[in-house]
């Protein structure tokens, strides 16, 4: 039962640094919306699964925990932005990329109209 919480805290952590980290992909204007709507939500979930370790393990299990999560995060976008650079090559991928930024902006627009 104590591996399943451990592993539950271990992936809440990932969750919550994966959307923190990934608004270091955007431009800057794209990731000031990212950082308003997105990142602070997953700033609090952070600190709270941090708070969870906190409280049903010990500290050092903690931060072995919150070290885990911060690099294997770190590997997954390294390998991930390797594997689509050589895949789609860096000038289609940036071309992407900003179609994907101007479709955030275009749906976090409409979420706040509609």
């Amino acid at each position: 039962m104590m591996i399943i919480k451990y592993l539950s805290f271990l992936l809440g952590l990932i969750w919550s640094y994966s959307f923190i980290r990934t608004q270091s992909i955007f431009s800057k204007k794209t990731a000031i919306l990212f950082k308003v709507f997105i990142s602070k939500v997953s700033w609090i979930t952070f600190i709270l699964a941090c708070y969870f370790g906190y409280k049903n393990f010990s500290f050092k299990a903690t931060l072995i925990g919150i070290g885990i999560s911060i690099i294997v995060v770190h590997l997954m976008f390294y390998f991930s932005k390797k594997y689509l650079e050589n895949k789609f090559g860096a000038e289609k991928l940036e071309k992407s990329k900003t179609v994907l930024e101007y479709s955030l902006i275009f749906f976090i627009v409409y979420f706040i109209i509609f």
